[in-house]
C-alpha cells in the first residue's frame, strides 16, 4: 500500500468517526477544532475527506496482488 493510499484512508477513517460523532452524539469534532461547519476551514477538510473517500473507491476494485499471479484451481 503507498503512501497515497495510506493517506487517504487515514482521512476516510477520520471522516468516519466524525460521522459516528454526529449521528450518535450530534458532535461535529472538525467543526469543533476549526471554526464551525461553515467556516472555510472547515468546509476545506470536508472536501479533502470527499476526495479521499472517491480515491478509496479504487482501493475497494482494485486486485489483490497477493492473488494476481495465481490461476484457479482445474477440476
Amino acid at each position: 500500500m503507498s503512501g497515497l493510499q495510506r493517506t487517504a484512508l487515514a482521512l476516510v477513517i477520520i471522516g468516519g468517526i466524525n460521522w459516528g460523532l454526529m449521528g450518535f452524539f450530534q458532535y461535529d469534532i472538525i467543526g469543533a477544532i476549526f471554526g464551525g461547519q461553515g467556516s472555510a476551514l472547515s468546509r476545506i477538510l470536508y472536501g479533502i475527506v470527499g476526495i479521499a473517500a472517491l480515491y478509496c473507491l479504487t482501493l475497494l476494485f482494485k486486485p489483490n496482488e497477493a492473488f494476481a499471479g495465481e490461476t484457479e484451481p482445474t477440476s
